[in-house]
């Protein structure tokens, strides 16, 4: 068996694993990254880049269908979801051929194959796709654990690839489902349901929680819930799938909630209920390493509890964010360059692509109430907004909490379309310790979706312009 000798062996080539194997070769490290599908795993194949690029176009295609608004007329708009898929593989597969080049071109090396550690410093690795067939041992110092998540799986709805399917098999669909059920309505669920319901299908959402997107910010969540039911969707809280049974052509789904039992047809069945952390058969416990529930305990330099073995992403548990996992990743990598660095960061910002879509950075009102602090709100309607309305697309807000004696801005939540690429300006505002009139005081350009950031913190310190200032 051929022995292959580095100073870091890095198992997963997701955006954390990748990263990762980027940051040491930039270092001077020797690495190596072993991956057994595809590079940029799953959020660059079949979760983050594929479902925005689905999302765009059916945005595209609302817009396109209700175009006589505006005065543009666009008659019998139709989607061509052969090609639509054609698109979306070719966005994909750029990126992933790019992840490649990216890693050769920082010395990195790479294999493909499944890695299972036999003991500290020493991994076996099984080779897959084009070095199927191939088993190789490597010794590192360093192991670097990046293997990220899949999605769960719940009684009665076991994934089959053809009615039952989990995200990836939902963003793969050669037809537009002319009937959708979508069991859990949380982000994943949520995107891929609205996406469909915008390309034309009739989707009922069930939810087991008493509201959906379940952690984001309530004010927030009802805007976009307005929205789902103007999109002709049917959200179902406190309720619960059952099983399920062929008929004929389609499928039934039992549900039951509040209002009693009741059967559900729907020519496809998504499961989007939350993942789980990909630990299993890597040899964890033959080297040692501690698994709490699934996910691999680590401290703020990412160690687990044996040395030289590491771990980032998904697999270390909440919040299972690709931007988290890229920057423990490059954490990760300084510590094994023996740099000072720690996972140190005062904000995580998270964004849910719905319609309109919902950013958060920091603390809730709620939050910051529920840790003695004592706030005061700025809010700011995006149909006050001069970009908004000539964008025809004014649903939506900025909320600014802000911590009231000293004015340190605690948190920024924005529901609207465009709130992803918003939300930096807020993460780097709350990272700074930015106070409100830091953000009211900066001059933004007009007529700008930004603006309403601006505005919102105005309000907070009641020096609102374009909305009346509460008394």
């Amino acid at each position: 068996m051929e022995t292959l000798r580095v100073d870091a062996l890095v198992i997963g080539a997701g955006p954390g694993g990748y990263v990762a194997g980027i940051r040491l070769g930039q270092l001077g490290k020797k690495a190596l990254v072993v991956e057994r599908d595809k590079a940029g795993g799953v959020c660059l194949n079949v979760g983050c880049i594929p479902s925005k690029a689905l999302i765009n176009a059916a945005k595209l295609y609302e817009k396109i269908a209700h175009g006589a608004d505006l005065g543009i007329l666009a008659d019998n708009p139709r989607v061509d979801m052969a090609k639509l898929q054609s698109w979306k593989d070719g966005v994909v597969g750029k990126l992933s051929s790019g992840v490649r080049q990216l890693l050769k071109a920082n010395g990195c090396d790479w294999r493909s194959g499944s890695a299972r550690l036999l003991a500290p410093g020493k991994v076996e690795v099984q080779g897959t796709g084009p070095d199927a067939g191939k088993t190789i041992q490597v010794e590192a110092a360093h192991i670097v654990i990046a293997t990220g998540a899949r999605p769960m799986q719940i009684p009665g709805f076991a994934f089959d690839g053809n009615r039952v399917v989990d995200s990836t098999g939902a963003l793969a669909f050669t037809a537009v489902p002319q009937r959708l059920v979508v069991i859990g309505a949380g982000y994943i669920g949520m995107e891929i349901g609205t996406l469909y319901a915008k390309l034309g299908s009739r989707v009922t959402f069930v939810e087991a929680l008493p509201t959906i997107l379940s952690g984001s910010e309530p004010d927030c969540v009802q805007v976009v819930v307005r929205k789902a039911k103007q999109l002709g969707m049917e959200i179902i809280v406190n309720g619960r799938a059952s099983g399920w049974k062929e008929m004929g052509d389609h499928a039934v789904a039992t549900v039951a909630s509040a209002s009693g039992e009741r059967q559900i047809d729907a020519d496809k069945i998504l499961v989007a209920v939350g993942r789980q952390p990909n630990s299993e058969d890597l040899g964890l416990q033959a080297a040692g390493v501690r698994v709490e529930r699934g996910f691999i305990p680590v401290d703020r330099k990412m160690r687990t509890n044996v040395a030289g073995i590491y771990a980032i992403g998904d697999v270390v548990g909440q919040p299972q964010l690709a931007h988290k996992a890229s920057h423990e990743a490059e954490v990760v990598a300084e510590v094994i360059a023996g740099r000072a660095a720690e996972m140190d960061v005062e904000v995580i910002p998270s964004v849910v692509f719905t319609d309109p879509e919902i950013a958060s950075a920091g603390l809730t009102a709620a939050e910051a109430e529920q840790r003695g602090l004592q706030v005061t709100l700025g809010k700011f309607p995006l149909l006050a907004l001069g970009r908004a309305l000539a964008n025809h697309d004014s649903d939506g807000f900025v909320k600014v909490v802000v911590e009231t004696e000293s004015r340190r801005v605690l948190g920024i939540h924005i529901v609207a379309n465009g709130a992803g690429d918003l939300i930096a300006e807020a993460a780097l505002a709350i990272e700074m310790g930015a106070l409100a009139g830091d953000i009211a005081g900066t001059i933004h350009a007009h007529p700008t979706l930004p603006e309403a950031i601006m505005e919102a913190a105005k309000a907070a310190l009641g020096q609102a312009i374009h909305i009346q200032n509460r008394r």
